[in-house]
């Protein structure tokens, strides 16, 4: 990153502690939800079932849908106490302890895995919506995207390396004849344990700036208990975007194409195991390989988004996601998976940075954590809508996987939509006039 991009009294060292972040929390993402775990679920835990993919994906649903309720009021309050960094502390030790009981759940165990999985995924989901709001204090103007690119691309290798290591021991355990019941555990204890080594940098550089953000329509103590006040904290926030007619356009697109994204997220390794009959360890290699796409595509695309502006940089890889879905529907053999999931790939790293980058280009300063919130909101939303959509698909059309796939097409022609009546110039003009 050029200093030029940070803003004043940001270092390199703390923009890339920053960035480590990702890098600390995407093996969770990867091992747990994409690559290993959610397999795993489906066959080892479920026995296959025809409920066994809707099972999973309301789990996750639950996971998203407690976030929804409490992010723009976590993100207020963490504001107002100057207490972002305690917050991503909590929830990285959560996240952890949750991941590593999971390695507790057989076969049968479908109670405690789902109990497991929505803690977990609650609290990786409230930590990114955490981290994200310290974006718009490091990074200036255009330079958003940069340093977003950044730190997905450092993500993507981050799960990688942690997908990696547990592709050397699941290829070890399977020669030994070990089953996935017994190798599976071992994996998502070295995800745990790489979360929190990863993350010491962020909490020793990362510097907390943040003023308030509480919405003045709520009081500092409003009444009523800490459920009440989470309630009114959401309306609160949906009240003040309302004044940022660009932003809130943003958020509902998000709503719509990242519903699609993370229902190819959640269903990555059910997809190809259950559609293309790909064993674990193929499983494992081909989301390796889509992880470096996706990681080459998070840190080029930074400078592309910088360079010709975010919406059509967004618009480049709504298009490609609706290649990526046709492509994955007509593959009938191995070689045209594995284009369609590289499409993929190459879509994913640049989707995911260029959002959270054009939401912060969008936001006051004033109301960083608040709106990243409501960003966290809208991609939580998704990851009901999209998964639940996959997963209702698979069991109503009797196990066709395929089907499903071609269903989230319609997302991406919505956000499409949606994003043509996003004006970013006159988001952005408003954003810092309301800074003064």
């Amino acid at each position: 990153m050029p200093s030029s991009t940070l803003n004043p009294g940001v270092g390199k060292i703390e923009a890339w502690s920053w960035a480590m972040f990702d890098f600390a929390n995407s093996g969770y993402t990867t091992v747990v939800i994409t690559a290993v775990f959610n397999a795993y679920f489906v066959a080892g835990i479920a026995g296959n079932a025809d409920w066994a993919s809707l099972a999973w994906t309301s789990a996750l649903a639950l996971s998203y849908a407690l976030i929804v309720v409490t992010a723009p009021a976590l993100g207020a309050w963490a504001d107002r106490r100057r207490a972002k960094k305690r917050l991503l502390a909590f929830t990285v030790v959560g996240c952890a302890s949750a991941t590593a009981g999971l390695g507790l759940a057989g076969p049968g165990d479908i109670g405690l895995a789902v109990a497991l999985v929505v803690a977990s995924n609650f609290f990786f989901g409230s930590g990114e919506n955490l981290i994200a709001a310290f974006l718009p204090e490091l990074a200036r103007g255009r330079g958003l995207g940069r340093l977003s690119g950044w730190g997905w691309g450092l993500g993507y290798l981050g799960g990688m390396l942690v997908l990696g290591a547990c592709l050397a021991y699941v290829t070890y355990a399977q020669g030994q004849g070990v089953g996935a019941d017994a190798f599976v555990p071992v994996t998502l204890w070295l995800t745990a344990g790489a979360f929190v080594l990863a993350s010491l940098p962020t909490f020793l550089f990362l510097k907390e700036r943040g003023g308030s953000t509480l919405s003045p329509a709520l009081p500092p103590q409003g009444g009523g208990g800490m459920v009440v006040d989470a309630y009114r904290q959401w309306w609160a926030s949906l009240a003040v975007a309302r004044a940022y007619p660009d932003l809130l356009r943003f958020l509902v697109c998000i709503v719509f194409y990242q519903a699609g994204v993370q229902a190819v997220i959640a269903l990555a390794a059910v997809y190809a195991q259950q559609a293309m009959h790909f064993d674990t360890r193929q499983t494992i290699v081909l989301i390796l390989v889509v992880n470096l796409t996706a990681a080459l595509s998070a840190f080029a695309f930074g400078h592309v988004q910088d360079r010709i502006g975010h919406r059509p940089a967004i618009a480049i890889t709504l298009f490609g996601w609706l290649a990526t879905v046709v492509l994955a529907y007509l593959a009938t053999d191995a070689a045209r998976f594995w284009l369609a999931a590289n499409v993929a790939g190459l879509c994913l790293g640049a989707s995911q940075s260029a959002g959270r980058a054009l939401v912060g280009y969008l936001s006051p300063h004033a109301r960083r954590a608040e709106f990243f919130g409501l960003w966290g909101l809208a991609v939580k939303l998704s990851s009901i809508l999209g998964p639940v959509t996959y997963g209702l698909a698979v069991w109503w059309s009797a196990g066709d996987h395929r089907l499903a796939m071609l269903s989230l097409g319609g997302y991406f022609l919505v956000g499409l939509a949606v994003l043509g009546f996003v004006d970013t110039r006159r988001g952005r003009r408003l954003a810092l006039r309301r800074a003064r």
